[in-house]
């Protein structure tokens, strides 16, 4: 799918898309509770629909209505035949199903597609290998087997927070208590609070005992609750972004306080139109490609925290290096920090690449608000933000998407 976009200004009001981050966080929770929940203020991502799939393959009762999901919990342990869990393209649906799986001691497959499998698993190989399970990456493949227990686990805290809140879900269901403690800095953190409040909303505790170990008390159960997912901090940002750059659109549906380590945009917005900051992304990483785009656009800045852009959908550092050179702008990345300088921007004479990642696709529109362009792969936007093109044509985008297959 390819989408041109004309040169536009846009005015008007938008509704924050639900929060993909806590709509997975709930979902999970409540397949993994007793009796039925409703979880309202859903959005029918690619993402989320690969966290409802796994879900119905465990063996929870999932039933999709207009904007919520209403669920009758299982138990994995209850789970007595091998299955094959459709991940499609989401790593926290992957990380986050992990441990559930090996509950049932079944030995059980994951698929998935695009990068996903590539994406890094370090985390659960070495806790498998640790622990006697099977973990086995094969043929574009996982496949696990085993009995997760309770006890002690120690991780990097610079890994991803997704096998940190897989191993909460999880732990709390074993018999006996269980620590995980973190080895340095606990980076995105506030992804691990969120885990806590979605898992405290259905009546499981689990906490911090300092700033690097979460206790886990064991034999828990999750119960039913019918909860309302908030708006989306991540994809508010980029219709947020237009503001940047003359538009004026007012974004609604945003919870104040919020647990979203990506609320963060704001400030960084204003330090953007201010001057040339020194960003850090480390607990906020999929902010990077937007901020990129206005750095850019604006007075340049220095991202750091940026390793962890590489295993994302797509290398995002380099991709968007890549696309805004289309525009003129003069990037460098490093190992952990992107370099953007202040450069004469111009229309892209070539047609900009999605690079299969959404993210990639929603910066490259806000920035051909400017400019006029077209971009390649435009369909990436289902992963998180299905009508993102839609929304925004209704507050003056000029928009046209057309298949080109």
């Amino acid at each position: 799918m390819k989408v041109k976009i004309e040169k536009s200004l846009l005015s008007g009001e938008i509704t924050a898309p639900p929060s993909k981050s806590m709509a997975h966080r709930l979902l999970i929770c409540a397949g993994l509770a007793e009796g039925e929940s409703l979880i309202d203020n859903i959005a029918f991502s690619e993402d989320i629909l690969a966290t409802l799939d796994c879900l119905s393959e465990m063996g929870a009762e999932v039933e999709k209505s207009d904007g919520a999901v209403k669920i009758r919990g299982i138990s994995p342990f209850s789970v007595n035949e091998s299955k094959t869990f459709p991940a499609r393209e989401s790593g926290s649906t992957l990380r986050f199903f992990i441990p559930l799986a090996l509950l049932s001691e079944r030995g059980h497959t994951f698929t998935g597609y695009g990068r996903l499998m590539e994406r890094p698993m370090e985390v659960y190989e070495g806790l498998c290998e640790e622990r006697g399970l099977v973990f086995k990456r094969d043929d574009g493949k996982i496949s696990v087997r085993g009995r997760l227990t309770s006890g002690e686990y120690t991780l990097r805290g610079d890994v991803s927070s997704q096998f940190i809140s897989g191993l909460l879900f999880a732990l709390p269901l074993c018999e006996g208590d269980s620590r995980i403690r973190l080895t340095g800095k606990a980076e995105s953190r506030s992804y691990i609070d969120m885990t806590l409040s979605a898992m405290s909303d259905f009546g499981v505790k689990a906490e911090w005992e300092n700033e690097s170990a979460l206790y886990i008390k064991g034999s828990q159960k999750y119960l039913s609750s019918n909860l309302t997912a908030e708006g989306d901090y991540s994809n508010a940002a980029f219709p947020d972004a237009f503001n940047c750059l003359g538009s004026a659109v007012r974004v609604k549906g945003l919870r104040e306080p919020s647990l979203q380590g990506d609320r963060v945009y704001r400030k960084y917005f204003a330090l953007l139109n201010e001057g040339t900051p020194v960003l850090d992304v480390s607990d906020c990483p999929d902010l990077a490609p937007i901020l990129m785009t206005l750095a850019c656009a604006l007075n340049g800045a220095v991202l750091t925290g940026t390793a962890r852009l590489r295993i994302k959908e797509s290398d995002r550092g380099t991709v968007m290096k890549e696309e805004l050179s289309k525009f003129g702008a003069d990037i460098e990345v490093k190992e952990n920090e992107i370099i953007i300088k202040k450069s004469p921007l111009h229309k892209s004479e070539v047609t900009l690449c999605g690079h299969n990642d959404h993210r990639v696709v929603m910066s490259l529109a806000v920035l051909s608000s400017l400019f006029g362009g077209e971009i390649e792969g435009a369909e990436a936007v289902r992963k998180s933000y299905p009508d993102f093109f839609l929304r925004l044509s209704e507050i003056g985008l000029e928009a046209e998407i057309y298949d080109n297959q």
